[in-house]
């Protein structure tokens, strides 16, 4: 049904894959002795610089306007190790960081950015043209910066094919304006920004290109006395990374399938953890409650997070939406892109320092087991005595209740179906969403303001975040495929799971498949290897139900993808115009 996907968005074929020239052959045992030679918990974690996106008025909050390039600069990853080149993001290349400054806006207080490209001729990372690709006929990195979790118009959410480069010089065929406004007319939650263009993605997230993005609601925040201020209520982005010994990234120049892909594949797990720029650092804190927005901005790993004493985390929020209620977590699972908003009573703990650690399988859910470098995230430690200043935030019994899943009637019923392809070794060589490539003609056009209800059907044996542009959705049910080679047999010829009666192999729906932690308006939600994942999609603004206020209906539309990014960009991605 499928074939080979060698799509380029230029008229001759590239031949040459990277800017940089291949490193010496690099093992992974070579690898795991470089980051095995970094001593953990001795660089301080770094506190992400903000920036906000409004300007004070005499009265209120206005609107705000804020100029962020992209910049190729030397970064510290950890005290033992060279510098390393990186793409950050910042408002000069002297305080462009890796994570980006944290942009801090206000509930229905719009913020404008224009996203500057400042980074080099060519790209510090290797890429693959066999893909389908964002390829600069004149040199220079093409990126675009998508602010996921945004509700906003089409033109200003970073398509994959609004790239430009250096200047301007070259610009994608969805380009058409540099300045993007946020409108912020969403409820108040975590966002994340990071580059979107085709094809390099992976690439340009690895090189260092993310930030965080909260939008606070200044009257619920007082209503809930959550932990709060910029000691007590911080973001901690969290990616892997695997260095050459002279500090470099290091990703690898083979694909799985050369002869198909030269560089691609299917997903990348590096050997040390970062959190906020800094890889396996400590955090001194107090006995008192903290507050911490963690974002996964893996490239393909999974975390599930713990801590070493048994502490538990107090989820509030997941993605860019709060809980209804507080939910108690021994162990928090995140997939790429997934947020989950915690609490941690440190006044509880009956140890002095805490490591967070990590035990999710690489890839997940079958894959490696951890080692001793991923299985640790970061440490914290506790300061003797009591708060500096009495902790007087609160975890209340109750948190938001936005209009639940199953209160419209769903519009339309659409079957999604998650495909793998590989050579006839079991190599992967690409994956689709239902059989179709991302060029292909758009088939998901729901109406603006409907619900809809999502059949996910995972035909492949990894979990997948399934990430959606714009709209916010729930998974409300779980059901395992029964005679699974069967089904994807009748799937493989035909492609539709009407036709291949996917009824008569689903089992019944699965007790506790959606977890109370997830039970919320998200934008990734986890697909289970062999299953069906019924999705509740909203288009429209949950907390009030009411329709966006602004044309979701023009140009050039939005995207729904697999957020592991290797996947994405080969070419796990569909489009989405709304009508």
């Amino acid at each position: 049904m499928a074939t080979k996907l060698f799509f380029v968005l230029i008229s001759y074929v590239v031949t040459i894959c990277s800017g940089a020239a291949p490193p010496p052959p690099f093992t992974d045992a070579i690898l795991t002795q470089v980051a095995g030679s970094l001593r953990m918990f001795v660089d301080e974690l770094p506190q992400i610089p903000t920036l906000l996106g409004h300007s004070n008025g005499a009265v209120s909050p206005k609107p705000g306007s804020l100029t962020i390039g992209m910049y190729q600069k030397k970064w510290k990853f950890h005290r033992s190790l060279p510098p390393t080149t990186v793409f950050a993001f910042g408002t000069s290349q002297l305080t462009a960081t890796v994570p980006g400054p944290t942009i801090e806006a206000i509930k229905g207080v719009p913020t404008s950015v224009t996203w500057q490209n400042y980074l080099p001729q060519t790209h510090i990372l290797p890429w693959d043209a066999s893909i389908p690709t964002a390829i600069a006929t004149r040199g220079g990195v093409p990126t675009v910066v998508h602010l996921h979790g945004g509700v906003h118009e089409s033109q200003y959410d970073g398509h994959a094919l609004a790239w430009f480069t250096s200047g301007f010089r070259e610009t994608g065929s969805s380009w058409s304006t540099s300045t993007y406004t946020y409108p912020n007319v969403q409820h108040s939650g975590n966002l994340w920004y990071h580059d979107h263009a085709i094809g390099l993605t992976r690439v340009n997230l690895l090189a260092g290109l993310v930030g965080a993005y909260v939008i606070r609601d200044p009257t619920l925040d007082a209503s809930l006395n959550l932990p709060s201020g910029p000691e007590f209520d911080r973001t901690l982005m969290i990616f892997d990374r695997s260095f050459s010994r002279d500090g470099s990234l290091y990703m690898n120049f083979t694909g799985i399938a050369p002869s198909i892909h030269p560089q691609w594949q299917p997903e990348y797990f590096g050997h040390a953890i970062v959190v906020n720029g800094k890889a396996w650092p400590f955090m001194r804190v107090q006995r008192r409650k903290y507050r911490f927005r963690i974002i996964n901005a893996a490239n393909a790993r999974y975390f599930q997070l713990s801590l070493s004493n048994g502490l538990s985390f107090t989820q509030v929020g997941s993605d860019s939406s709060y809980l209804p209620a507080p939910v108690q977590m021994s162990k928090i699972l995140m997939a790429p892109s997934e947020i989950a908003d915690v609490v941690i009573d440190f006044s509880t703990s009956t140890t002095p320092e805490i490591v967070m650690g990590n035990d999710a399988a690489y890839p997940f859910p079958t894959g490696n087991p951890v080692d001793n470098l991923n299985s640790k995230v970061m440490k914290f430690i506790i300061t003797p005595g009591s708060p500096a200043i009495p902790d007087t935030s609160t975890i209340p019994a109750s948190l938001v209740s936005y209009k639940a899943s199953t209160t419209d009637p769903a519009t339309t019923t659409r079957y999604i179906v998650l495909y793998e392809y590989t050579t006839p070794s079991g190599s992967s060589t690409h994956l689709y969403i239902n059989g179709k490539r991302f060029e292909d003609p758009v088939t998901e056009t729901p109406k603006s303001g409907s619900t809809e209800i999502w059949e996910v059907i995972n035909l492949t044996n990894d979990n997948h975040p399934l990430h959606i542009h714009l709209a916010t959705f729930t998974a409300i049910q779980v059901r395992t495929l029964t005679n699974q080679a069967q089904f994807t047999n009748c799937m493989t010829q035909n492609n539709d799971a009407i036709a291949c009666n996917v009824a008569s192999y689903l089992s019944p729906p699965q007790a506790g498949a959606v977890p109370a932690n997830e039970m919320t308006w998200k934008n990734v939600v986890k697909m289970t290897p062999g299953t069906q994942t019924t999705v509740v999609v909203k288009f429209n603004l949950v907390d009030t139900n009411s329709p966006y206020p602004f044309v979701a209906t023009t140009g050039p539309g939005y995207v729904y993808h697999c957020h592991i990014l290797d996947h994405e960009d080969n070419a796990m991605i569909r489009p989405l115009q709304l009508v």
